[in-house]
This record gives structure tokens, sequence and C-alpha cells, in this order.
């Protein structure tokens, strides 16, 4: 969940909660909704990538986490990220999306804009969502509700108040709704939806957003094997859409959706290709895979 949605959840709560009350809704007062975003300039992918870091190093009380890391994700591509604990998978995605900044190195989105010089809640607004290991979504709305929240509107309080979705946003609500595969639940309390499914909802939120980059830490973890499969399912609709960095550790759910797998190690890319290849380098399976 984006940082400004929290914030403005936080900021929000008392009102909705006293508007529910009013009006004797089981929703139990909304909670929260998307910051208004900035009007950030357009995302130059005429080089063919939207995501390069350059020799980026990052260090915590003499540990260095990230070490001289390099690497670019082309538009529309589904990048799968492995590696042991430790190996830097999280931080280099906080560093992506302004929660950690490095020591030294280039981050950029597309050719121009340089992710170093904006915040955290700035990044997400020009267009990279990140879903992180546990699900966040708000439990005492239904699922169409949290979607409906996630729509980019004005979030002034008054205006979320009153909003009614028109025709367009009615019909994407409904397509989103179908892409997530929660079609038969969207009058279900988020807080009652299996482990996956709120999994799915908060991708679906993320998405309402229309993200140009989208960063999934573990989405996987905890599922089912039909959740699992669900999940891979939307995952490779979404890739050309969108782009896709996925951190994972279910192999199984890597080999279905992967073209390219990126192998980190102490903070540096070990390996790269297809998972047959990785799979196959010595060096992987001595550190990573072996064990």
């Amino acid at each position: 969940m984006t940082p400004d949605l929290m914030e403005e959840g936080a900021r929000r709560s008392g009102a909705y909660a006293r508007m529910a009350s009013r009006d004797k809704t089981e929703s139990g007062g909304r909670a929260a909704g998307f910051g208004r975003p900035v009007v950030p300039g357009e995302v130059d992918v005429t080089h063919g990538r939207i995501l390069y870091l350059e020799d980026v190093t990052v260090s915590f009380d003499g540990f260095r986490a990230i070490d001289k890391l390099s690497l670019d994700i082309a538009p529309g591509e589904l990048r799968c990220i492995i590696g042991p604990n430790g190996a830097g998978k999280t931080t280099m995605m906080d560093i992506i999306t302004g929660k950690t900044r490095p020591d030294s190195g280039s981050v950029f989105f597309g050719s121009t804009i340089d992710l170093l010089r904006y915040k955290e809640a700035e990044i997400a607004q020009l267009g990279i969502g990140r879903k992180f290991q546990k699900p966040t979504v708000f439990e005492h709305l239904t699922v169409y509700e949290n979607l409906e929240l996630a729509l980019k509107t004005d979030k002034r309080v008054p205006a979320s108040i009153f909003f009614r979705p028109d025709s367009e946003a009615s019909d994407r609500l409904a397509q989103m709704v179908r892409s997530i595969h929660l079609a038969d639940s969207v009058e279900r309390l988020a807080g009652n939806l299996s482990h996956g499914q709120k999994q799915w909802l908060e991708i679906g939120m993320l998405l309402m957003q229309d993200p140009k980059l989208l960063l999934l830490d573990e989405p996987v973890a905890g599922m089912t094997d039909e959740e699992t499969e669900r999940t891979a399912e939307l995952f490779l609709s979404l890739k050309g859409q969108h782009s896709l960095m996925v951190v994972e550790h279910d192999m199984s759910f890597i080999k279905t959706i992967s073209e390219k797998v990126t192998v980190l190690h102490e903070g540096a890319v070990l390996a790269e290709g297809t998972l047959e290849q990785v799979q196959s380098n010595e060096r992987v399976i001595e550190v990573y895979l072996g064990r």
C-alpha cells in the first residue's frame, strides 16, 4: 500500500467514522484513500528501459547491503528476482521506492526521472507501485469499497465521502474484480477473505492507480496451490501492460511466470538469464539453490 494512502487513512479515519455512524453503514467507516498524485512528467522509455540502476551501494552500520548493484528492466517485462536471505532484494526495492537512500549510484525511472530526487510518496505518484509481503487492505470495507477508494480521484474528505463512480469508473472496477479473481466476492468484507484473496485485493488496489512499474515482494508466500496457480495467471496477464519485478523463493512459481531471472547475492548481481541458465550456474547452486 502506498505511503500517501496510509497517511490519508490516518488523517481521515475520524471523519469517515462519524459519517458511518450517522448513516448506520456496515463498513465501520472508510479508512483511507490514495493521495492525490502530483503531475508527473512522462516516463521516457525510448531507450528501451523503464528502470535503471547503476553502481548502487548502501551500507548500514558498516554492513554493505547493496554493493555496486547494476540492473535494468524493459517496459512490459516481468522480471523475477531470487537469492538467499540477506542478498539485498528488499533493500533494492526500498531504494527504488525511496524508502532507503543509497550512499552512491544512480536510479532512474525511464531515461529522465532521477528517483533519488524524489520522496517515497512522490515516487508512488510517479507510477511505481509496491506490494509488501504482508497484505494491507481495509478489512472493515468490502472488496468493492477497497478498490473504489484506490481510484485516481479527488481524495479530500468531502469529495471522497460523496464520491460515486461514473460509468467508466464502474466498468473499470467491474473489470478489476474479474482480473483479480474476486468477482464473486465484491460484497464480502476484506477481513473475511483468505490470505491469497487479500493479496489479490491489494494488487488490484495498486493496479487501480495505473502504475507503470509494480514491485512485488514474495506475493505467493502462504498461498494454497490453487491460489498460487491463479496468481501466476494474473501476473502473466499483466505482463506487457505493466512492468513487474517479482521477488520470490517459490521456484515452481518462478518457473511458471519467468522469462528472465536475476540472482542477487551479497548485494550484487550474481547471475542473470533464463531460470534454466541460472539453475545450472555453479556459483548460484553453491550460494543459493544448493542450500
